[in-house]
């Protein structure tokens, strides 16, 4: 039997206000990197940049100026995780599946990375709600998965949003901490989970009736 091909490495199109820069910015510099580091290594880094945000995070609780370390992790995540799968490409060196794995796997431990450094910050009722969170986001990373796992399609942008927007989101309310505190967004964290539940369910509910279209145009072609 013949191996279907695999398209982990192949995202649909980023459909989101930076991805065409984005995608420019990338594509300038790839060639550009030492021949010395391979895709791999650069997604392994996001080890790195996830234990610096627990770190920083920790810090931070007794000043909040070391959110600007943990912004820097944003943005070096940001930047390996931009290069990791094109250096491959671009070279014809890339290891797609074992890459689609640890990529995606190591994603998920910077995102709960993200909402544990930020879990330090605040106490009691807010501390709970800042790592309800992390059920919440991981279902968006689970749903683009099983997705994926059912149409062949991997889509990793949602409603004009993806990873790049996310982490600008994270760098803004770095910034708003540092110079107004917490109190503002322990009043605003309950509506803040609320919308994202919201933003889940809405992103659920597209998926899975795309899916089920795809299921009913399959099932009339048999017939």
């Amino acid at each position: 039997m013949r191996e279907r091909e695999f398209g982990g490495d192949k995202k649909l199109p980023m459909r989101t206000f930076l991805a065409r820069w984005e995608r420019k910015f990338i594509d300038a510099l790839v060639p550009m990197f030492p021949q010395w580091i391979q895709g791999y290594h650069l997604t392994l880094t996001t080890i790195l940049w996830s234990a610096g945000l627990i770190a920083f995070g920790y810090l931070a609780k007794n000043n909040f100026k070391w959110l600007w370390l943990s912004s820097l992790m944003l943005v070096l995540q940001w930047f390996t995780d931009c290069f990791d799968g094109a250096l491959g490409r671009f070279r014809d060196t890339g290891i797609p599946k074992w890459g689609y794995y640890m990529d995606h796997l190591l994603d998920f431990v910077f995102m709960c990375s993200i909402f544990v450094g930020y879990s330090f910050l605040v106490d009691g009722t807010s501390k709970l709600l800042v790592l309800l969170l992390i059920p919440v986001f991981g279902c968006f990373m689970a749903s683009s998965f099983l997705a994926f796992g059912a149409t062949g399609e991997f889509k990793i942008t949602y409603l004009g949003t993806g990873p790049t927007e996310i982490r600008l989101w994270f760098i803004a309310l770095n910034c708003a901490i540092i110079f107004f505190g917490t109190g503002w967004l322990e009043k605003l964290l309950v509506y803040i989970l609320i919308l994202a539940v919201i933003f889940l369910c809405v992103v659920v509910y597209r998926t899975q009736k795309y899916i089920w279209q795809t299921d009913m145009r399959d099932k009339a072609n048999r017939n």
